[in-house]
């Protein structure tokens, strides 16, 4: 699918978070398509009633301990898959090397550390996490990639960032983890707080497709589902909206097409400098 223009994206209806994610006359469906879409989303959401029950009696925290090493070996996958995208925009890192000293690189849910490979020689790596059930896979990339130097792992949220200091990084990175977060724009302030002026926040994110595509009503369909499975993702985030929004001083966004599986294809890749 080719990329979206500015027009295009500007026209698009912000899809509502939460659990079903309906998209009532979005942009591109006619009426029936979009009660059908919604109905057959509505569906989905009946079946995973049980897992929405154990969601409110706290059942879900044992997929919790799971999640990690699904993420873990999921990462072989989406690293090899996408690693070209991934080198062109790592690369830009040189860009945000301070004058003295090394590359301060602050990582928002960092997970199994799946892109230190990607990180140049010396930077030194904050690590930030909500489940600690990561920090042994977290563990076996540190030892894996020697070549950095790792400060600290905080479990914390992303939007809750009070241990990092303001402006003490010179970049925030952020990989398949807006999809998750609570609150979008919260963590992309506290990711302009922690960074230093002229500091970059990197970004690679999968996001909702364009409404006229298949992709966009199966994302919605599938998307109560998709929500536990993900351990709250969302695929159905225009998260480039929130990113234009943000107030930093110079955007670099592409929406790019990944070669992965059909819900999760449409991407966002670039930095965004404070």
């Amino acid at each position: 699918m080719a990329t979206l223009s500015n027009d295009t994206r500007c026209a698009q209806q912000l899809v509502p978070s939460g659990l079903l994610n309906t998209a009532v006359g979005a942009p591109g469906l006619s009426l029936k398509m979009t009660l059908f879409m919604n109905a057959c989303a509505f569906l989905v959401k009946v079946f995973t009633l049980p897992l929405q029950i154990a969601e409110v009696i706290g059942l879900m925290s044992i997929y919790k301990r799971v999640f990690p090493l699904i993420v873990y070996k999921f990462s072989f996958s989406y690293n090899d898959k996408m690693n070209e995208s991934k080198r062109e925009l790592f690369r830009n890192l040189e860009k945000f090397f301070p004058a003295k000293g090394s590359l301060r690189i602050l990582e928002l849910g960092c997970g199994s550390g799946a892109n230190f490979e990607h990180y140049p020689t010396g930077c030194r790596i904050t690590c930030i996490d909500p489940n600690p059930h990561f920090q042994k896979y977290l563990e076996k990339s540190m030892a894996k990639n020697d070549h950095l130097v790792y400060d600290s792992f905080i479990l914390a949220s992303g939007e809750n960032l009070k241990a990092v200091e303001s402006n003490a990084m010179d970049v925030v990175v952020c990989t398949l983890v807006l999809c998750t977060v609570q609150d979008t724009q919260k963590v992309l302030q506290e990711a302009k707080r922690v960074l230093r002026p002229g500091g970059a926040f990197f970004f690679l994110e999968h996001v909702v497709s364009d409404p006229s595509s298949w992709i966009y009503f199966f994302q919605h369909v599938l998307q109560p589902f998709w929500y536990y499975f993900g351990d709250g993702c969302e695929t159905t985030r225009a998260t480039w909206k929130q990113l234009e929004a943000a107030g930093f001083s110079d955007l670099q966004l592409r929406h790019i097409q990944a070669p992965l599986f059909f819900m999760i294809k449409p991407h966002i890749v670039g930095y965004a400098v404070k």
